[in-house]
């Protein structure tokens, strides 16, 4: 079954259009907190965040760009009890069963900003909604679940098949194309780790290093494994340096009538590797190995700092960034784990520090309120018994002992 991913979001809930932006109270000048968190991203990690801020009550907002960077991807693998689903199908699952809680709220849009408010006590989350709609809410709590994208270089064919034959993660996509001349995309220093990744899969391996197979790469190489030379030449691992051109599909490996109900399908795609000199290449799926970054600078731009590239978290408090009360889950924060069920304990993480954080505060605060109510009665108490006391002392007018009223 196939899903729209922006249709699925609208119809779990209702738009944000129905819903006010920020205010502040004229009476009280105090400003009106929006929800308790508001989630960027819509993906595994996002979706676990909203359902465990759910489950305890939390009012949460999830706004989701539609930009997945599993979205290509024909099917899910390694999610038990999902293997073998849509990405789509996957997202549509996890929204209808959160969707039974009332406390959670998604909507289609783009966050623009995120700002602090009142020394991180609440964030101001700006964003565009349906009709190009600029919104503001408030939220004592951020999550972004922002994820990566990969920088897929310009060579034609990459991008045109990324995902559906092209594939970066060993455990996500590899069984598929288990026993099946495989090609490795990627720099020479980065070969032998992935050589080690997928022997168990392929051994009919063939390393397109388009022209990086230089003095300085293989030292490289030789620093992170040593006896790389040694360990290709005996997994028979071809290296071919030549700088491609294209990579031309010949067959679509899909199969529309498997039985969907299988976890693993195999795909016998097939693709043509042109050079600028010599023959092409026949190879049958693709390992890849390309830079990343993240997909959104909502988080850099409200303070976050990036390590490597990824946006700085401590996980030993919940995944909270440097920025106090702004959380980083998923594929876009430090852990440098990039899989779904990373994902998915990451936003439960986060999730639960935020809960606990959350009622923390209230309790700090609703402490602080009745200790000053209770100072305030006190200090009430003892002027009324001044005042009692200066009344049966004091006398009456033009008594000796008469000082004049006890309020002067």
């Amino acid at each position: 079954m196939w899903f729209n991913a922006p249709a699925i979001v609208s119809l779990v809930l209702p738009l944000l259009a129905a819903a006010a932006p920020v205010s502040t109270n004229s009476t009280t000048q105090s400003p009106r907190i929006d929800y308790d968190a508001i989630i960027v991203g819509g993906g595994p990690a996002g979706l676990s965040a909203l359902s465990a801020l759910a489950r305890v009550r939390r009012n949460v907002l999830l706004v989701d760009s539609g930009e997945y960077r599993n979205g290509p991807t024909r099917h899910m693998h390694d999610v038990l009890g999902f293997d073998g689903v849509t990405p789509a199908y996957y997202r549509h699952a996890a929204r209808q069963q959160i969707s039974q809680y009332g406390t959670a709220s998604l909507t289609n849009g783009t966050i623009t900003k995120i700002t602090p408010e009142q020394n991180n006590t609440y964030f101001s989350v700006t964003g565009k909604y349906e009709g190009d709609k600029e919104i503001t809410f408030r939220a004592k709590k951020v999550i972004l679940a922002t994820g990566i994208r990969d920088i897929l270089p310009d060579t034609p064919g990459i991008k045109e098949n990324w995902g559906k034959g092209l594939f970066w993660c060993p455990w996500c996509d590899g069984h598929e194309h288990a026993d099946q001349g495989l090609g490795l995309l990627g720099p020479y220093d980065g070969v032998p780790g992935t050589v080690r990744e997928i022997l168990s899969l392929n051994t009919d391996i063939v390393a397109f290093v388009n022209g990086t197979d230089t003095p300085e790469e293989r030292e490289l190489a030789e620093k992170k494994n040593p006896h790389h030379e040694e360990y290709l030449k005996l997994k028979k691992v071809t290296v071919d340096n030549r700088q491609i051109t294209s990579i031309e599909r010949l067959r679509n490996g899909s199969d529309p009538s498997a039985d969907p109900s299988l976890s693993s399908v195999a795909e016998h795609d097939l693709f043509r590797v042109h050079f600028t000199e010599g023959e092409p290449v026949l190879r049958n799926a693709f390992i890849t190995s390309f830079p990343k970054e993240q997909t959104s600078k909502v988080g850099q731009d409200a303070g976050v700092q990036l390590w490597g590239g990824r946006l700085a978290v401590d996980s030993t408090k919940g995944l909270v960034t440097n920025v106090p009360g702004v959380y980083a889950v998923g594929d876009a924060n430090s852990d440098n784990s990039t899989n779904v069920l990373h994902a998915l304990y990451s936003g439960k993480q986060a999730a639960v520090s935020i809960h606990i954080l959350i009622e923390r505060e209230t309790a700090n605060a609703e402490l602080a309120a009745l200790n000053s109510t209770a100072a305030a009665g006190s200090k009430r108490s003892l002027r009324e018994e001044a005042r009692a006391v200066w009344a049966r002392m004091n006398g009456e007018p033009g008594e000796l002992l008469y000082a004049g009223e006890f309020d002067q």
